[in-house]
């Protein structure tokens, strides 16, 4: 007779257990996602005035990560890497809205190294607040060392404007030819 409730103890015990220790079984993961990292991409963006934030979660979706990596690092010889590099330490980031705007063709020299990917315009796909969020994550971004200043929004706007009849992509010597400040 005692066999029965224990083994029922047991039985109960090893369900618990292997619920919340078994290796596929996330408690915030549901169907249909299947890890942490895709539930995290499709999260509603941020409403408030945070560009870090939202910056991040762009980033962190298929529209940059997928080139430049989660740790900012690229992909060698492909896309350059975004940590350390010169073109993200520049004081003013209208050659970087550039780059995000009308995209990247040619071969570029990042940190000292060659690449030679293209890089793809957002302008029709990114707003003006989006893009300024990408590039403060990107320039703030202190898991990368990076301590530089934001982006805003009307940055932006002002380049777009000024760039609006452009449709073709920049090369890296077209960008080294316009002022930084510009």
């Amino acid at each position: 007779m005692w066999l029965f409730p224990v083994l029922f103890v047991i039985l109960f015990w090893g369900m618990v257990y292997f619920d919340s220790h078994g290796g596929w079984f996330d408690p915030v993961v549901y169907t249909p996602y299947a890890n942490h990292k895709e539930l995290e991409v499709w999260q509603p963006l941020p409403i408030g005035d945070d560009l870090y934030a939202l910056g991040k979660l762009i980033y962190n979706k298929p529209t940059c990560v997928t080139c430049h990596q989660a740790d900012g690092n690229g992909a060698p010889g492909q896309f350059p890497p975004l940590v350390g590099s010169d073109w993200v330490k520049e004081p003013e980031p209208g050659r970087m809205i550039r780059i995000v705007l009308n995209g990247l063709n040619g071969p570029i020299t990042v940190n000292g190294k060659q690449f030679n990917g293209t890089m793809v315009p957002w302008k029709e796909t990114l707003t003006d607040r989006e893009i300024a969020a990408v590039l403060t994550y990107v320039r703030q971004n202190k898991e990368w060392g990076h301590k530089f200043p934001g982006v805003k929004p009307e940055q932006v706007a002002a380049i777009r404007n000024k760039i609006a009849s452009r449709n073709q992509a920049f090369t890296p010597d077209e960008l080294q030819k316009i002022p930084a400040a510009e």
